[in-house]
């Protein structure tokens, strides 16, 4: 294996570094996980809320340096000490630490544990899959919880907040595709169009979910909510849930504090559902991929997507820790 491209964050001092620099064998292997016994020549990666945090050092996401972020990768198995996987295998990884703790997709290679992969769809190419990534993967889940739950189409709006994001706007798509009244929380308004072309019937500003709600009890509105905000907002869905409905927590962009009552709770019966992708079971996470394969209309996917250059990434970082970044990045490496 020659050297390989790569975006490498160092610490000095107190502030992280980004550059981009050139990685060798040796030190992919030295710097990998135990078990870590199959690699990966990197096809495509894409940009995730927490790949901004790790690059603006931010949330102790990263605690070892240098390091090289990037939680989701997809590209071909070149080398394999397992007989799980074999040399030329399409494979699709995130989750498990990877980008936090193990160096993630963006690198031409990566070493990585071979429970932590995942076979591309057939139906999929690797951008398309970098395109969903962790995000997609997470409105899969959150949806599949859902419908676990007793969601089905007909029981009224479903509630998306974050939705020009990834996992909101691809919670949109898939919700729409299935039959779902969606209405889709942003403070954008010029992502108006861009969600209605994904399948949205309503769209409403987000300052009307971000105040504190007056009242422990709202009126019933919502059938079910796929919520990537937290904070306020998640406290004003709770209260305005219907009787029995639920929403799943993927997100916490507006705040990590939830003030609330049990009384939605113990009045309505509602459900607020935890949705964790990081260390989502195996079993789960190959049917999710498998939904979002068949689920995911590939051209309203690909008018989510924004391709870029390994280059580019840290501006993109920062963009999309101050919500600036719609839809989906995808990156190309180059090996």
């Amino acid at each position: 294996m020659n050297p390989f491209r790569a975006l490498i964050l160092n610490l000095e001092g107190d502030e992280v570094i980004s550059r981009i620099g050139e990685v060798s064998e040796a030190e992919l292997i030295a710097a990998a996980p135990e078990g870590a016994e199959v690699t990966v020549r990197v096809t495509c990666s894409t940009l995730n809320y927490k790949d901004g945090l790790a690059m603006a050092g931010l949330g102790k996401v990263v605690r070892r340096y240098p390091h090289i972020p990037g939680v989701d990768l997809a590209g071909e198995v070149t080398q394999s000490d397992v007989p799980l996987w074999k040399p030329g295998d399409k494979v699709i990884a995130g989750g498990y630490g990877i980008g936090e703790k193990a160096w993630g997709g963006f690198a031409g290679f990566a070493r990585l544990h071979p429970d932590w992969l995942v076979s591309l769809p057939p139906s999929l190419t690797m951008r398309q899959a970098m395109a969903i990534g962790t995000a997609g993967l997470t409105a899969m889940e959150a949806v599949t919880v859902l419908e676990e739950h007793g969601l089905t189409p007909g029981d009224g709006e479903v509630l998306v907040t974050g939705a020009a994001g990834g996992v909101g706007s691809t919670a949109v798509a898939v919700l729409a595709a299935l039959g779902y009244e969606v209405t889709a929380s942003t403070g954008r308004a010029d992502t108006h169009d861009y969600l209605k072309a994904l399948g949205a019937a309503h769209i409403i500003d987000r300052a009307e979910l971000s105040t504190p709600p007056e009242k422990t009890l709202l009126p019933e509105r919502w059938a079910a909510g796929v919520d990537a905000v937290g904070g306020t907002t998640l406290a004003t869905i709770l209260a305005s849930l219907k009787h029995g409905a639920g929403v799943a927590a993927t997100g916490l962009v507006g705040g990590s504090e939830l003030t609330t009552t049990v009384i939605p709770f113990l009045l309505r019966g509602v459900n607020l559902l935890g949705i964790d992708s990081v260390q989502l079971a195996m079993e789960r996470r190959r049917r999710a991929w498998a939904r979002l394969a068949t689920d995911l209309p590939l051209e309203k996917l690909e008018s989510m997507i924004q391709d870029t250059r390994l280059e580019e990434l840290p501006e993109l970082g920062r963009r999309i820790l101050n919500g600036l970044v719609r839809g989906r990045v995808v990156v190309e490496m180059d090996g």
